[in-house]
């Protein structure tokens, strides 16, 4: 009888319209709240969620450890008293104290130098806001481990301002083991005190077997980043993209010259003294270009075949070649090709075919392939002979004849 009653029930309760979706959306509740918490609870025994140390999986109590004896190993690597720097016969002097008007220039420069990245991320910006993603090649893949994981960079492009990274870093890009983040981050000169927790979500996230990449060029002129880079990782690679120094100095100049208008001339700022012909190695145009000295700074934590040396020249005329060269630094398979590249007549570099996530051509911004003014050419000659000898140790230093001189 009892069980008559509860059938009856039950099929009062089934026939009845609003009943029935009732119970139907109260099942499908459920379900759904079982699936997040198998899901979460899944998500929870990902490696991916570990934080990623050097190249292994670390748990919070490792990476606590971890966290502080890389402060440790930064803090004496920072007192540590750095190797002599072999002189060079030429009449370079350090740098003196910077005077009111070499401060002004300074802060033109960095404001110019801002002025170009915020330019960089608007371009980008609007960039991606014109493309559609092509879906990933592995969906499935992406979508068990969470869409990846965001990792401290395992190859950084440090150099050199004005040497055509940004080129180099948007035809990597292409590669589909590369992510790479677009705006530079300054972390390891201006945004150090954040932490490193900090710059791991400035990353993109990466799947197994992705490299993270990131570029600031201002990195290989730092006297402190060799060191916490070194601190973040002893395994890190590292690019730079070195350029004629004096071609260099004249385009960074250029750069500095659009967005302040009233700065000194040129020639006015290379020289101390225009008489004797005194390079006045104060201004960072200057400066910049002495790679040699800066490379020795870098070989006190880092290894010569941890740092690739890219041709900015080279980077122009034979872009797949240069291209070659990194894919096979970095351990990745040649993927950017020729096909890749068009020249382009007006702005006198090569543009991508296809950029990343997109069926259109590419060409880096209107803050590129800026027309150079005229400089006189015997303060040009004048320039070359200062730098001949810092060349001359450069490419003695790296094996390689990069062919300025």
């Amino acid at each position: 009888m009892e069980y008559s009653l509860v059938c009856h029930s039950l099929y009062a309760l089934w026939s009845s319209p609003v009943k029935k979706k009732l119970i139907l959306l109260s099942i499908m509740f459920l379900v759904w709240v079982y699936m997040l918490y198998s899901c979460v609870g899944y998500c929870s025994t990902m490696p991916s969620l570990v934080v990623d140390g050097y190249r292994g999986k670390e748990t919070g109590s490792a990476v606590a450890r971890r966290t502080e004896s890389s402060r440790t190993d930064l803090v004496s690597r920072l007192l540590a008293k750095p190797q002599p720097w072999e002189d060079i016969e030429s009449d370079y002097e350090e740098p003196s104290i910077r005077t009111a008007a070499s401060r002004d220039l300074l802060d033109n420069e960095l404001e110019a130098d801002r002025a170009d990245d915020w330019d960089e991320m608007r371009a980008e910006q609007q960039q991606q806001q014109q493309q559609q993603r092509a879906p990933e090649p592995s969906a499935m893949s992406s979508f068990s481990n969470g869409s990846g994981s965001k990792k401290l960079p395992q190859a950084i492009i440090i150099g050199v301002k004005k040497g055509g990274t940004r080129a180099l870093l948007e035809f990597l890009r292409v590669h589909p083991d590369i992510r790479a983040v677009g705006a530079e981050p300054h972390f390891f000169d201006r945004n150090y005190e954040n932490g490193l927790d900090w710059y791991r979500e400035l990353m993109p996230k990466t799947l197994e077997g992705q490299i993270t990449m990131e570029k600031t060029p201002s990195y290989f002129v730092t006297r402190e980043a060799p060191a916490r880079i070194s601190a973040m990782s002893r395994d890190t690679k590292l690019i730079v993209v070195v350029r004629d120094p004096v071609t260099r100095a004249i385009s960074d100049y250029t750069q500095t010259l659009s967005k302040k208008p009233d700065i000194p001339s040129f020639e006015s700022l290379t020289f101390k003294n225009r008489t004797t012909g005194l390079i006045d190695t104060s201004w960072s145009a200057i400066q910049i270009g002495i790679y040699a000295k800066h490379l020795d700074n870098w070989l006190q934590y880092f290894p010569m075949g941890q740092i690739l040396f890219v041709s900015g020249e080279r980077l122009i005329t034979d872009p797949a070649g240069e291209l070659g060269r990194v894919q096979d630094f970095l351990g990745l398979k040649r993927i950017i090709t020729d096909k890749h590249f068009y020249f382009n007549q007006t702005k006198g570099f090569p543009c991508l075919k296809k950029a990343e996530g997109s069926s259109k051509p590419h060409c880096l911004g209107k803050t590129k392939g800026r027309t150079h003014p005229n400089i006189d050419p015997e303060v040009v000659q004048r320039l070359r002979d200062f730098y001949r000898p810092f060349n001359m140790k450069f490419y003695q230093m790296t094996g390689h004849n990069f062919g300025w001189d």
